[in-house]
C-alpha cells in the first residue's frame, strides 16, 4: 500500500482542515474514494441517507443552524441531479454548503459514458462557485476557493465535481494541508460602515417620527440580532422580520412585532404600513416580502454585505450602506446615543398603540374549537405545541401551510427557526430536522410538516430512525396539499383539482419504518403526546388529524392591515 494519499484521501483531508464535520449522502461507484476515506476520519460523521435530494436539504439546514458548511455528496447523473431541488433551497436561502458531485473518469467526461451528466452546466445558475476538477493538482486550491465563496459576502452553497480518476489516482506530489486552514480566521469577517455614512444615517433616523427595522435573513446569518435589539431599544424602534428573518430576534421581546410576507400578519403589515422610514437590514426586499413588489415603502435605508442587492428594487426611495448589520446597528446606536432618550419619548405613544395591538392579534388565535369534529384546527396545534415545547426546541416548518401557521409560534431564544422561503421546497422539515439533530444532539428539534411534504420525503423517516436525536415530527394531515387546495377553493369558486389523498396513518407508517408514533385527533391528547415525546429525547412522530375547514389564505390574524380611512 502506498504511503501517498489518493485524491479522495486529500478530499477528506481538506474537509478536517476547513472544519467540515459533517458529510450528507448516497454512495455511489464514482464517490467510493471519498466515502472511503471518511471511514478513517473520525472527526467528520457520514449520515447516509434514502435520496440524494434530502442530503442536499440536510447540508442545507446544517449551513443555517451552525453558519458552517456541511457537504452533500452524490454520484455522477442521476445522483446529482437529485441534489438539485435542494441546493436551490440553499442558494435562494443563502445557505452555505460544499456540494461534492462524482464524475466518470476524466477521459470519458461528455462522452457517452454510464450516467454521463455535465454537472458543472447543471450546478452554476444554483451555486456561487462550480467547477470541474480533473487534476490531482488542482483539489486543494479548488476547495480552498470553494470555501471561501461558500462563507464571504452572502453565504450560499458551492459546487466540485470530481473526475472518477482524479480522486482514485495516488497523488505523487501531494501537498502540505495545515490542521487548521487559515481561511477558518478570516471568512466571516463583513464590511464596516465608515463612520461619515453613519453619521447621515443616524440623521434620518432621528428626524423620523415612525422609523420601523425590517430585519431579513442577514440577521440569522449574521448572528446579529442582539446588537439590532439593542439599537431598537436605545431609540424606540419596532421590529419586523422577512419570513426569512424569522428567529433572527426572539419573538417574545416586546419591541418585536412578528413577520411579514405576503400572507401577513395583520399586525406586521401594520408597522410597515404606518412606518415613514424603513431601515432594510439584511432584507433583499424580495417578492416574498413585498408581496411581489406591490407593497409601498416610505424611505428604506437598506444595510447588506452584498452591494448588489441593494437598491435592486425600491431603488428611487433607497439609500443603500454596504456594511455587516451588526456592527452598523453597534456604531448607529452609538451615533445617536446623546440624542436617544428624546427620539425614545416621541415613539412611545405609536409603541403603546402597537402593543396593544398585538394582544387583540394574539387573541384572534386564542379559540381552540375545530370547526369540523374529530380533528384539530392547525392555529390551536401550533399553540398548544408551544406549551409544551421546551423553550430552546429548533422549529422547522416545511414548506406550505405549516410555514403559515408557525406566525404563531412564539420564540424566547434566536436562532431557531429554520424555513424554505425563497425557493419553497417541500419535503424539507424532516431531512433538516436530522441535520439539526446531528450538528447539536442536546437540542430538541420540532418539525412541523404536512402529510404533502412528508409524502415527498417518507423515506427519511428510517434515517431519523437510524440516527436518532431529540427530533419530534408533527404532521399537520389534512390529507391534501393543504395550502393549494385552499388557494383553489378561494379563486376558483370551490372547484379543486389534483390535490387531495386517500387517508395515511403516518403513525403507522412511522411504527413501521423505526419511528415511535401516534395518531391523535383531539387537542388534549396532542399536549399530552408531544409533552411525553419531548421528555424521550428519542425520535417520535405525532399524526395530527387536522381540521380541514380552516383557510390559511382567508386565516383573521393572517389578513393583511387595511389602514382606516
Amino acid at each position: 500500500m502506498s504511503d501517498k494519499p489518493t485524491g479522495g484521501q486529500l478530499v477528506v483531508t481538506m474537509l478536517e482542515s476547513l472544519g467540515i464535520t459533517h458529510v450528507f449522502g448516497v454512495v455511489g461507484g464514482q464517490t467510493l474514494a471519498i466515502t472511503d476515506a471518511l471511514i478513517d476520519t473520525p472527526s467528520i460523521e457520514f449520515v447516509h441517507t434514502r435520496h440524494e435530494g434530502a442530503a442536499a436539504v440536510m447540508a442545507d439546514a446544517h449551513g443555517r443552524r451552525t453558519g458552517r458548511p456541511a457537504v452533500a455528496i452524490a454520484t455522477t447523473g442521476p445522483g446529482a441531479t437529485n441534489l438539485l431541488t435542494g441546493v436551490g433551497g440553499a442558494f435562494r436561502d443563502s445557505s452555505p454548503a460544499i456540494i461534492i458531485t462524482c464524475n466518470n473518469n476524466g477521459e470519458n467526461i461528455h462522452k457517452d459514458d454510464a450516467q454521463n451528466a455535465d454537472h458543472v452546466q447543471i450546478f452554476a445558475p444554483f451555486t456561487k462557485f462550480s467547477r470541474l476538477v480533473a487534476h490531482g493538482s488542482s483539489i486543494k486550491q479548488a476547495m480552498e476557493e470553494a470555501y471561501v465563496n461558500a462563507m464571504t459576502g452572502n453565504p450560499g452553497p458551492v459546487h466540485l465535481d470530481f473526475a472518477r480518476d482524479t480522486i482514485e489516482q495516488v497523488l505523487a506530489d501531494a501537498p502540505e494541508v495545515p490542521a487548521v486552514h487559515p481561511a477558518r480566521s478570516w471568512v466571516e469577517d463583513r464590511p464596516v460602515v465608515s463612520p461619515a455614512r453613519i453619521a447621515e444615517i443616524a440623521e434620518r433616523v432621528l428626524a423620523a417620527e415612525r422609523p420601523v427595522i425590517w430585519l431579513g435573513n442577514g440577521g440569522n446569518r449574521s448572528r446579529g440580532g442582539a446588537e439590532v435589539l439593542a439599537l431598537a431599544e436605545a431609540l424606540g424602534i419596532p421590529v419586523v422580520t422577512t419570513f426569512n428573518g424569522i428567529g433572527a430576534v426572539p419573538t417574545t421581546h416586546p419591541l418585536v412585532f412578528g413577520a411579514l410576507s405576503r400572507m401577513g400578519t395583520n399586525l406586521s403589515s401594520r408597522v410597515v404600513a404606518e412606518s415613514d422610514l424603513v431601515l432594510a437590514l439584511g432584507n433583499s426586499l424580495n417578492a416574498v416580502s413585498t408581496g411581489r413588489w406591490r407593497l409601498r415603502l416610505p424611505q428604506v435605508v437598506q444595510v447588506d454585505v452584498d452591494p448588489a442587492m441593494i437598491g435592486r428594487y425600491y431603488a428611487e426611495s433607497t439609500t443603500g450602506v454596504v456594511g455587516d448589520l451588526a456592527a452598523f446597528s453597534r456604531d448607529l446606536r452609538t451615533a445617536t446615543a446623546d440624542r436617544a432618550e428624546q427620539a425614545r419619548a416621541g415613539r412611545a405613544g405609536w409603541l403603546d398603540e402597537l402593543q396593544g395591538a398585538e394582544r387583540e392579534w394574539w387573541a384572534r388565535s386564542e379559540s381552540r374549537a375545530p370547526v369540523t369534529a374529530g380533528t384539530i384546527a392547525p392555529a390551536a396545534a401550533v399553540r398548544a405545541l408551544r406549551e409544551v415545547a421546551p423553550a430552546e426546541t429548533v422549529l422547522i416548518p416545511d414548506a406550505g401551510n405549516p410555514g403559515v401557521w408557525s406566525f404563531l409560534w412564539e420564540m424566547d431564544l434566536p436562532h431557531r427557526y429554520l424555513k424554505p422561503v425563497g425557493f419553497g421546497n417541500m419535503g424539507f422539515a424532516l431531512p433538516a430536522a436530522i441535520a439539526c439533530a446531528a450538528a447539536d444532539p442536546e437540542s430538541p428539534v420540532l418539525a412541523l410538516i404536512g402529510d404533502g411534504s412528508l409524502g415527498m420525503s417518507l423515506g427519511e423517516l428510517e434515517t431519523l430512525a437510524r440516527t436518532g436525536g431529540p427530533v419530534v415530527l408533527v404532521v399537520l394531515n389534512d390529507s391534501s396539499y393543504g395550502n393549494i387546495r385552499q388557494e383553489q377553493e378561494l379563486h376558483f369558486d370551490g372547484r379543486t383539482t389534483g390535490v387531495d389523498f386517500g387517508d395515511v396513518d403516518f403513525a403507522r407508517v412511522a411504527a413501521g419504518m423505526g419511528v415511535a408514533a401516534a395518531r391523535v385527533t383531539e387537542v388534549d391528547e396532542l399536549l399530552t403526546t408531544a409533552k411525553d415525546a419531548f421528555a424521550t429525547g428519542r425520535p417520535f412522530l405525532v399524526d395530527v388529524v387536522l381540521d380541514r375547514a380552516a383557510n390559511a389564505w382567508t386565516y383573521p390574524a393572517f389578513t393583511p392591515h387595511r389602514p382606516q380611512s
